[in-house]
């Protein structure tokens, strides 16, 4: 089934002078100019393609990838505001329609915001920043200690309010996060809880067991760049492990305990060595 704002796999049923018809089913024949058809394409070749409407509104394909597709979020820039709203950069030729209804703060051209694509009651493709509408739909149903992806949606007093799995909101509290982290950057995650009243709290780094496995191969490479030495063993303190390996003292232990196992350290009194 083809969607509007999305990649679609078509083929190419016709070529003309300024392009290619391609075969949209139930839609009709879609037309790819030929500034965005393959050099060597051929009837009844099939290609990926991203579907939008032009700037007279009438269906067109195009190979190009835009920055963003209608489900998804993304960071994306203002270029332009005017008595219609404001318009983002996302990789096409005509930008993408903010409605003054659809900010959550009136946009600035210049600045960057994160935002939501979806087709509009008028059948546009428009985006929105107002996220809440389109987030916490549906009850989460995640596990403890379990993976996700996420994207940063901005700094609180707690941490950074994070967008789990496309679907939901969560939050890495402040104590979890090494460096700065910057709204639109896409992360790995880890569900630390989901609370009594739906919300969710996140870690960034693995949790347990999990957390351990993933602390042995950046202790490995810490010791290869010290030059096979670094001065931490299980006598030093919280302070110092976490500044080095944003890990507890416990995870630590566990860690260097499992690679002396495995013969690939040596812990001595004045720290680990590199076999």
């Amino acid at each position: 089934m083809l969607a509007l704002g999305k990649i679609n796999q078509l083929a190419i049923k016709k070529k003309v002078d300024f392009g290619y018809f391609l075969d949209g089913l139930e839609w009709g024949e879609i037309l790819l100019p030929k500034r965005y058809a393959p050099a060597e394409a051929e009837l009844g070749q099939m290609l990926q393609v991203f579907l939008y409407l032009d700037s007279e509104d009438q269906l067109i394909a195009t190979t190009e990838i835009p920055k963003i597709q209608v489900g998804d979020f993304a960071l994306l820039q203002a270029v332009d505001v005017n008595r219609v709203g404001a318009f983002l950069q996302w990789g096409l030729s005509k930008d993408l329609l903010v409605p003054y209804s659809e900010q959550h703060i009136p946009m600035q051209a210049g600045k960057r915001y994160l935002v939501y694509c979806l087709v509009d009651k008028s059948n546009r493709i428009i985006a929105s920043s107002k996220l809440d509408k389109f987030l916490d739909k549906t009850p989460a149903h995640y596990q403890e200690k379990q993976a996700v992806d996420i994207i940063i949606a901005n700094h609180t007093d707690l941490g950074y309010k994070a967008i789990i799995n496309q679907q939901h909101w969560g939050l890495v509290f402040k104590d979890q996060v090494k460096e700065r982290l910057y709204p639109g950057q896409r992360l790995t995650a880890y569900i630390r809880q989901v609370r009594s009243d739906g919300k969710i709290d996140l870690s960034l780094n693995p949790i347990g067991a999990a957390k351990v496995k993933a602390l042995e191969p950046t202790i490995l490479d810490a010791l290869e760049q010290a030059g096979g030495f670094l001065p931490l063993h299980d006598k030093s303190s919280p302070e110092v492990i976490y500044q080095q390996f944003a890990a507890s003292k416990k995870a630590f232990k566990q860690a260097i305990g499992s690679l002396f196992k495995a013969k690939k350290i040596r812990i001595e009194a004045d720290g680990i060595y590199l076999i």
